[in-house]
């Protein structure tokens, strides 16, 4: 099964993640994204991989 990764180092909580699949990443009140799920499923996957693309700071990653 695939996961969801983000190296924390990297990500600057843009939110672009957040706004493209909500019920995966989440942005508190501190600005702090947290991975609501870290498993890809057929019903995510797609925006999943779309959230990697469009990371400004290339911080998520799908691994097997």
């Amino acid at each position: 099964m695939s996961k969801i990764v983000v190296d924390f180092g990297l990500c600057e909580s843009n939110g672009v993640c957040m706004g493209i699949i909500p019920e995966v990443f989440d942005l508190d009140d501190q600005d702090y994204l947290h991975v609501l799920t870290d498993e890809v499923t057929p019903d995510n996957e797609e925006r999943v991989r779309e959230s990697v693309r469009q990371c400004p700071r290339q911080a998520i990653a799908i691994v097997e």
